[in-house]
């Protein structure tokens, strides 16, 4: 069995990737489909799948579709290695542990489930009657739709991402207005935090269909970017801005991957997902916080991350950012006349025009 492997959802993306169309191996699968026969394939060889592998013959030659599609047309299994280039074995007959639990009914797909958890490599199994191809990965059991189905659902999906974006827009154009007044509130917060973490889930989602389509989904790819692009850096300043100060015991990433546990149900919840935060229940929602200036600091140009974590330091809130001359961000390690001038107009220039986006 594979040693050192990454966890199981990502053997299954790596799987499906090797199998997306156009791949030779996705072509070589389509060739078996088409001719109306079965397959069962194994990803990978090692002391334990010779252990149960019987018959057949050797072979350890290149892989090639069509080459794939040949040696289907027998019976037995087909071994090839893990990369996907080369054809090892061919004919043979697998005898997995029969004590190996299987919710599978059919020879070769209960063949291919028992492999695929015995050796931890990937089995795939074309199904000559119900003209289906399935993907086993450890307990998962993944069966490949068409690519006009994917793309249909995956649009669908962009479309609910466009709307979701837009609203993230609008909220944190909003929580950027209000921390210059100093008006923020846990709620205002915590609507912003709900906003990421909602886009963040539909892009995940959305790279799920993108790496199923393989090379059909490069638009799709192209729109998930330029729609997402910005959107983690964003979850990361937000939860420093607002949460460092009175989060010790959680690092900025261990917060993020809390909101990420939250339910469906929870997320919407602003006093859930200010309670994940660290920022109080339901009763606290209307208290004031106060921003320690990451997202506005971000936004100005040629700034770098340590002359942030400098600025953010020395002075502890944006507020007294916001107020501080150039001759008080000269006091700052690294920070000369020159980029205390460039710091104090790029935050006065920001703060002008994020008032008047809001207002005007």
């Amino acid at each position: 069995m594979p040693t050192d492997r990454p966890d199981a959802a990502t053997r299954l993306r790596e799987t499906l990737a090797l199998i997306a169309p156009g791949t030779p191996l996705r072509d070589g699968l389509e060739r078996i489909l088409r001719g109306r026969t079965g397959a069962l394939i194994v990803l990978g060889s090692d002391d334990v799948v010779r252990s149960i592998a019987t018959g057949g013959f050797e072979l350890d030659v290149p892989f090639t579709s069509t080459g794939l599609r040949e040696l289907a047309k027998m019976d037995g299994a087909i071994i090839v290695d893990t990369d996907i280039t080369r054809i090892l074995r061919a004919a043979v007959h697998l005898m997995p542990d029969h004590t190996i639990s299987s919710d599978e009914t059919g020879t070769r797909h209960r063949t291919a489930d028992r492999v695929a958890r015995q050796t931890g490599f990937p089995v795939i199994s074309v199904s000559q009657s119900m003209q289906i191809i399935a993907a086993y990965v450890d307990d998962n059991r993944f069966v490949l739709e068409d690519s006009g189905q994917i793309l249909s659902r995956a649009n669908q999906a962009l479309a609910t991402l466009e709307r979701y974006k837009m609203r993230l827009d609008e909220v944190s154009s909003t929580l950027s207005a209000l921390e210059i007044e100093d008006l923020v509130t846990v709620r205002d917060v915590a609507v912003v935090a709900q906003r990421l973490e909602m886009v963040t889930r539909i892009a995940r989602e959305i790279e799920g269909y993108v790496l199923q389509l393989g090379t059909d989904g490069r638009l799709l790819a192209l729109q998930l970017d330029e729609l997402v692009t910005g959107v983690d850096v964003e979850r990361g300043l937000l939860v420093r801005d607002y949460v460092s100060a009175t989060r010790g015991d959680r690092t900025p990433r261990e917060l993020l991957d809390d909101l990420e546990a939250l339910s469906a149900t929870d997320l919407v919840d602003p006093a859930a997902t200010a309670a994940v935060l660290g920022l109080g229940g339901n009763e606290h929602l209307d208290g004031a916080v106060t921003p320690r200036g990451y997202r506005l600091l971000a936004r100005v140009p040629r700034l770098s991350p340590a002359v942030v974590e400098r600025l953010v330091d020395h002075f502890g809130s944006l507020q007294k950012l916001l107020s501080a001359g150039v001759s008080d961000l000269q006091t700052v390690d690294g920070v000369g006349e020159l980029r205390a001038r460039g710091v104090r107009e790029g935050l006065s220039r920001l703060a002008e025009s994020t008032i008047l986006e809001r207002y005007v």
